[in-house]
């Protein structure tokens, strides 16, 4: 199904996607559904014979995806802890026997997982498969290299997800894969799908319209981590820099020269640091050159303790738009009203 296709069976299926939510009678407000206290997370216990699908994940973005087409009829492990660097993420050898009991290992690849997508193929059991996100969403040709992924090192940059067009791409291969392996509960999954994919499509395109409101002059976007080079050209904002280069060290004194220099004359408001990476050189650059500094962008982290309401795909998204637009001068008013919250079945 392509993209025009889908978001015009999306249009007009929201209400059954969303079923549950009562419709507000004209002259009346609608009395929302309250908040949830908790979520499911991503760290069951996988064990066999149970009736659910045994399922492994790499970063948080990508198990919250997962989680939320999946819901209650999977186990679901993320491998990579909440936060860590995933770009040099090590397994532990006791990752083998959480590899070793799935039935799905969902990674995101683009050469991310390197090191956890060999200890699951030698220990993958017979039947088990390795879904693949970020290949099966967009060819080489489409592949973006840049300061912390040059084209030199051959590996583009990895972050599809920030772009939700390409996180709702994830959710129809995750739903795809599960009602495969589980055709009992295909029909399940892709309710479940129809019910995410909504919401990334209110997100999308409140995004869009948010950031219509940044000053033409002010669409660009200086970071710590080259995170953004999928989402920037989709939503109309330009990455004009990144401050990591791609071994992870801080910048050179000449790097940090000429990034300073770059603020100045194109007059950016602010420049963007990272929650899983802080960086005091990427701060003393903002000071220097007048810009806003704001550290808290997050790529894989998503915001609160693990298991909360908020600790999600959306939610993470969410607390970004909420950090960078108001930054670059625009409102994030069209954004009020979607919640981060998980939007699986019971």
């Amino acid at each position: 199904m392509t993209l025009r296709s889908r978001r015009s069976l999306l249009r007009a299926g929201v209400a059954a996607a969303l079923a549950g939510t009562a419709a507000p009678v004209r002259g009346q407000e609608a009395t929302p559904a309250p908040a949830p206290t908790s979520s499911l997370g991503w760290n069951d216990e996988l064990v066999e014979g149970n009736g659910r699908l045994n399922v492994v994940s790499t970063v948080a973005p990508i198990s919250s995806i997962v989680r939320n087409v999946g819901g209650t009829r999977i186990d679901l492990r993320g491998v990579v802890p909440d936060g860590t660097n995933s770009h040099t993420f090590e397994p532990a050898p006791s990752d083998a026997r959480i590899l070793a009991a799935a039935d799905l290992v969902v990674v995101n690849g683009l050469a991310l997982e390197l090191p956890t997508m060999e200890l699951a193929e030698a220990n993958l059991k017979e039947g088990a498969e390795i879904v693949v996100l970020g290949d099966q969403t967009i060819d080489p040709e489409a592949w973006v290299f840049d300061f912390s992924f040059p084209e030199s090192d051959g590996d583009p940059n990895p972050h599809l997800w920030t772009n939700v067009p390409f996180a709702m791409r994830y959710a129809e291969i995750v739903a795809g894969a599960l009602s495969a392996h589980d055709p009992a509960n295909a029909a399940y999954h892709q309710e479940n799908l129809a019910r995410f994919l909504a919401v990334l499509e209110a997100l999308d395109a409140a995004i869009l319209e948010a950031v219509q409101t940044i000053p033409e002059p002010n669409r660009r976007l200086l970071t710590y981590h080259d995170s953004w080079a999928y989402f920037a050209p989709h939503v109309g904002i330009e990455v004009i820099g990144a401050a990591q280069p791609s071994d992870f060290s801080e910048p050179s004194p000449r790097e940090v020269a000429a990034l300073i220099d770059q603020i100045r004359e194109e007059r950016v408001p602010a420049v963007f640091g990272s929650e899983v990476f802080p960086s005091d050189v990427l701060e003393q650059i903002a000071a220097e050159a007048g810009a806003t500094y704001v550290d808290q962008l997050r790529d894989d982290d998503p915001p609160g303790e693990p298991n909360a309401p908020e600790h999600t795909y959306v939610g993470m998204m969410l607390r970004n738009m909420e950090l960078m637009i108001p930054a670059l001068g625009g409102s994030v008013e069209a954004l009020a009203g979607i919640e981060p919250y998980d939007t699986y079945l019971p």
